[in-house]
């Protein structure tokens, strides 16, 4: 398995020359598996510098999408994936977070927000309909599970049969003032051991409380989170679209002392626009 990353900014783009090192563009991840099927998770505006290395690369199977949630910084960049825009694409958006967000592929393409009406994308799109919330893409087995977001919001865990593992998990507020859907210790059981584990994590303690109940997590918490699971590695994720390069150093340098003062065998890193990864087998 390799997992790259393409857009890890949060809420809404933010170019310029604070953001340069991380980037500033929003979620999107690729994960290839170990029989060369792809997985895209998110479609933020990562997808469209995706897209460019799909069509050089001259990518032929299925693009399988999956989708956290239908928030616009989730979707914004499906209109500019290149490969939309060729008959040959076969697109497969496997399932939402909840019904209603399957309206998604209207509302952005509806000749109002987009020029182009989503009848007239040449691409094949296919919504897959598991039986479960378990199920095979490729060479993998995919799990899902439901995460604290206004409007609903789901994470993935991936485990590829080479024993490699990855789960994905944005757009979630691990101590949501509000009813917890699903809680701390439920997300490290469903993400135990796994190679890498990527989460939401775009608050400090200084943005509290004035953004409790936006449905991001607190550092400090996803931390925690990557203590009780026990991952290779735990990348941080989903930066808040107001923090530079710099703060983003120094959260790296302070998350790190801290797994290190827990005495648990985690690398913490920060999650930049580019880093690939291979996690590990379990």
């Amino acid at each position: 398995m390799r997992v790259v990353f393409h857009g890890v900014r949060g809420s809404v783009p933010a170019p310029g020359p604070s953001t340069v090192r991380y980037g500033g563009n929003t979620s999107c991840v690729e994960v290839r598996l170990a029989d060369g099927a792809l997985i895209v998770l998110d479609a933020g505006t990562g997808i469209r510098g995706l897209g460019g290395a799909l069509l050089r690369e001259r990518f032929a199977g299925p693009v399988n999408l999956m989708l956290s949630h239908t928030h616009w910084d989730h979707v914004l960049g499906l209109p500019f994936f290149g490969p939309l825009w060729l008959k040959q694409t076969h697109l497969v958006v496997h399932p939402l977070a909840s019904d209603a967000q399957e309206r998604f592929q209207r509302t952005i393409f509806d000749d109002i927000h987009f020029p182009v009406s989503a009848a007239d994308i040449p691409a094949r799109i296919e919504f897959a309909r598991p039986e479960s919330d378990s199920w095979r893409v490729g060479s993998a087995t995919v799990r899902r599970i439901a995460l604290n977001h206004p409007g609903a919001s789901q994470g993935f865990r991936i485990d590829d049969d080479d024993g490699s593992s990855f789960a994905y998990l944005t757009d979630n507020e691990l101590t949501a003032p509000a009813k917890i859907v699903t809680t701390l210790d439920e997300l490290a059981r469903f993400t135990e051991g796994v190679g890498l584990l990527v989460h939401d994590s775009q608050y400090v303690h200084g943005d509290m409380p004035a953004k409790r109940g936006w449905g991001h997590s607190v550092i400090d918490e996803v931390l925690e989170l990557g203590a009780k699971a026990l991952p290779g590695t735990l990348a941080l994720f989903h930066h808040d679209p107001d923090r530079s390069d710099s703060d983003l150093d120094a959260i790296g340098d302070r998350s790190r002392e801290w797994m290190q003062s827990r005495s648990a065998r985690v690398e913490v890193i920060v999650a930049h626009e580019g880093l690939a990864l291979e996690p590990r087998a379990r």
